[in-house]
């Protein structure tokens, strides 16, 4: 591991902004790429539910499995395209808008809650140490300091829940109503609060971007808790 290089993580609320302010960060941060852990989670889930079998089934069925006993099953890859992760199963790029859609992400939130996380999290760690040799890394995940403890800045972005719902409702186009947005965030949030995902540590960092009416106004309130300077 190069501790030349910093890791920044970014973790927060359902529909707070994240992957946007990580995308934001590449041009603030030399030599960074973004490593989207939670994509990786999202990449088996998606693959399962493509299989044929219904979210409650795949819950069901995960507890006290090794998800990445699952993910190596998978013939997963992850490469690095535009300074960005991106996910491959069986040779096939797996599109960002299958991972991050309503019933992918409603489906990750329950699997995480009762599947055996920790081999997944030894390989995420190796895996951003790996990366951290040659880039600053910008990770976008969950549960951040129980996989990499050495993170240089932890943030965790959080909004108002109604911003949060208008801010869905526009990433799906119109296509899912707010109603069931709302629905969906609720029940998400409640598992991923009972996996300890909203836990917030000594070095966490709360950004409350509710009032930020763009992405350049979420992404001030975050660089001005790292020190550029001293990494350039």
């Amino acid at each position: 591991m190069n501790k030349n290089n910093i890791v920044i993580g970014i973790e927060g609320k359902v529909g707070a902004g994240k992957t946007s302010i990580c995308r934001k960060l590449l041009n603030y941060i030399p030599n960074s790429i973004i490593l989207h852990g939670g994509n990786i989670y999202r990449a088996i889930v998606y693959q399962l539910l493509e299989s044929g079998i219904e979210i409650n089934d795949i819950a069901k069925n995960m507890k006290s499995i090794d998800i990445l006993s699952i993910l190596k099953k998978l013939n997963l890859e992850i490469k690095l395209e535009n300074k960005e992760t991106v996910i491959y199963i069986n040779n096939k790029k797996i599109n960002e808008e299958d991972l991050q859609s309503n019933k992918s992400s409603m489906a990750v939130s329950m699997v995480s809650n009762v599947a055996d996380n920790g081999n997944l999290y030894k390989f995420g760690k190796n895996l951003i140490d790996t990366f951290r040799e040659n880039y600053n890394v910008i990770l976008s995940s969950r549960d951040i300091m129980k996989m990499y403890p050495d993170v240089t800045y932890h943030f965790f972005i959080t909004a108002d829940l109604e911003e949060r719902i208008n801010r869905k409702y526009i990433q799906y186009n119109g296509n899912t109503s707010k109603e069931e947005i709302r629905d969906t965030i609720q029940k998400r949030e409640k598992l991923e609060e009972s996996s300890g995902y909203y836990d917030i540590h000594p070095n966490t960092k709360i950004i409350d971007v509710t009032d930020c009416k763009t992405v350049e106004e979420s992404l001030e309130k975050v660089i001005e808790n790292i020190k550029i300077k001293a990494i350039m």
